[in-house]
């Protein structure tokens, strides 16, 4: 029997995230990285690479890697769109983290030109390999709970000074997009994965902590109906103080009852359902530790696995870019709630201060 040749990768983004897919790739045995790529040189980023070609031009490790079967986009969230498309239009494969992009219209491009071209989009969404995730979309797929009355998805993070810093790209909203794209997406899908689309949302958005920090909210409380039946709640903020509380789900249904929670969704605290016995499930892997502060769980080398089976079994992707785009349009639609809100407060507020005697253009 032939041996199957590595699935060879590149990386544009050594930054965390990068960090963390260059350790995957090398430690699947079908996988190898071939080049790596950031702005920064390897000195500032930390980086030793022995053997790994590096490079500072994107286009350059395009052009000089015809043998990449694929390129992993871990760059800011704003350049995830046309990084992904630059790599597709060379006839390479994407792994694009999380989130895919920042609008429903970019995400369409990726998904046309991917089409385009035959090469496949895998979004990185590693909630859904965790064991209570798996077990979830079990329990939906077998129907177990009956009519859906209720779901609640509440995120409490902490992100402070540590996080946002000076200069980063984190924080502003046209390189991050917003608390829900960057820190919450990965449950957004989680829920989308589990009960379909939403419809008929209503959001309330504060500022409480990081107004000197960021372009854009901390907290919100976002209301909807999902289209197969059911209503949903999203409670979120990342003002909370000093470490990660709680990312949680509760759903409420005709023939029983879960909850899911732990800092990253990794622990099922209750369960109460019809004629059911609850499995022992394995252990969730421990969360990525950034140092000063705590990410979601660490399971991105069952992406890099799912990508090689993918390219050589013609396996299934386990987050396809239709799946992606989803995403990204259901935090779109929920944004577009928050902006609306935020030209009706200027509104109020030009129209107090005409009322005091004072002229819009002198404000």
């Amino acid at each position: 029997m032939m041996k199957r040749r590595k699935i060879r990768f590149g990386i544009v983004g050594m930054g965390h995230i990068g960090k963390r897919h260059l350790e995957m790739i090398r430690c699947n045995n079908d996988a190898e990285i071939v080049a790596c790529c950031d702005l920064l040189p390897l000195e500032e980023l930390e980086l030793y690479i022995p053997g790994i070609p590096f490079y500072r031009n994107y286009d350059e490790m395009l052009i000089n890697h015809t043998e990449m079967d694929v390129v992993n986009v871990c760059v800011p969230n704003g350049l995830h769109a046309n990084m992904s498309i630059n790599a597709l239009n060379m006839g390479y494969h994407v792994v694009c983290e999380k989130p895919m992009a920042l609008s429903k219209s970019e995400a369409e491009r990726m998904l046309y030109k991917s089409l385009e071209v035959s090469r496949h989009i895998f979004v990185v969404k590693q909630n859904r390999y965790s064991p209570p995730a798996i077990w979830l979309k079990e329990i939906m797929n077998q129907e177990c709970l009956g009519q859906i009355y209720m779901v609640q998805l509440s995120c409490f993070w902490n992100r402070d000074e540590q996080y946002y810093q000076p200069n980063s790209w984190r924080g502003r909203q046209k390189e991050d997009g917003g608390t829900l794209f960057t820190q919450f997406s990965h449950f957004i899908d989680i829920v989308y994965w589990l009960f379909g689309d939403i419809k008929n949302v209503k959001g309330i958005f504060k500022d409480f902590k990081h107004a000197k920090l960021t372009d854009f909210e901390d907290s919100g409380v976002v209301s909807f109906e999902f289209v197969n039946g059911g209503i949903g709640c999203l409670n979120y903020s990342t003002a909370v103080y000093k470490r990660n509380l709680e990312s949680s789900i509760i759903i409420i249904g005709e023939k029983g009852t879960i909850k899911v929670a732990g800092q990253y969704m990794n622990e099922v605290v209750y369960c109460d359902i019809e004629n059911y016995v609850m499995p022992e499930l394995k252990p969730s892997n421990p969360p990525i530790d950034y140092g000063a502060y705590k990410g979601s769980a660490q399971n991105h080398h069952y992406v890099i696995a799912n990508v090689v089976d993918k390219i050589q079994n013609n396996g299934v992707i386990a987050t396809n870019a239709l799946e992606g785009l989803k995403v990204v349009d259901i935090i779109e639609r929920i944004y577009q709630l928050r902006d609306l809100t935020e030209i009706k407060q200027k509104k109020e507020w030009v129209r107090n201060y005409k009322l005091n005697g004072v002229n819009q253009k002198d404000i």
